[in-house]
């Protein structure tokens, strides 16, 4: 896609075409009719969990299989022992009921609703660290569980490269990354490259589409 657009700038555009919730609104709306809501987020690396066999543990690795999503836990002391666990035979140990940022978000596009409830959007946000709520009456909202860091670079765009969206231009996307890393672009013949600060190849420079 030829629109000079970063994954960044892709990513920012997305983002601001969600629907942006306070999450005071979704704490009345709960407090409303609490068993209307509930979490659906998926044990991801680093979480705590609880297993009602095995005790309290950290994540190291998750796996899909056919039968669903396994967990490979490193278990607390005193056991000190590493296993496998379904994830739906864990609970995730939270803090709070809600995540820690003070703004929530729903999707603004029904192809993006759709991917979330139908295909593998519940696992793949909470991947890349979102935690996601299902009201039967308001569908879905998710929201960050974290402050003082750039949510963009830990959350928005490996959610937009994790979507599998192509709304960025990969002629800019390779200027902005190369030149970030201090690259140059050079003439080798009857192509061009980028070269770094001793001029070695890096790799070629994506021609425009025109």
């Amino acid at each position: 896609m030829n629109n000079g657009l970063t994954i960044k700038d892709a990513t920012e555009r997305w983002v601001h075409e969600m629907n942006a919730i306070p999450q005071g609104m979704i704490e009345k709306l709960m407090g409303a009719d609490i068993d209307d809501w509930r979490e659906v987020t998926l044990p991801s690396v680093g979480d705590q969990v609880y297993a009602n066999s095995y005790g309290l543990g950290e994540v190291a690795e998750v796996t899909s299989t056919e039968d669903g999503v396994v967990l490979v836990v490193d278990l607390d002391v005193p056991r000190s022992e590493q296993v496998e666990i379904p994830a739906d035979e864990v609970e995730i140990e939270r803090l709070e009921l809600l995540p820690m940022w003070g703004t929530m978000w729903s999707f603004g596009d029904s192809a993006d609703d759709w991917w979330l409830e139908e295909d593998d959007g519940i696992e793949i946000m909470s991947e890349c660290g979102f935690r996601i709520y299902e009201s039967d009456e308001f569908g879905y909202f998710f929201g960050i569980d974290g402050a003082g860091y750039n949510f963009y670079e830990a959350h928005w765009i490996p959610l937009y490269k994790a979507r599998g969206l192509q709304w960025h231009d990969p002629v800019a996307e390779q200027e902005y990354q190369m030149l970030s890393k201090g690259y140059k672009k050079e003439k080798l013949g009857a192509n061009t490259y980028w070269m770094d600060k001793n001029n070695n190849v890096i790799e070629e420079v994506i021609k425009e589409e025109f």
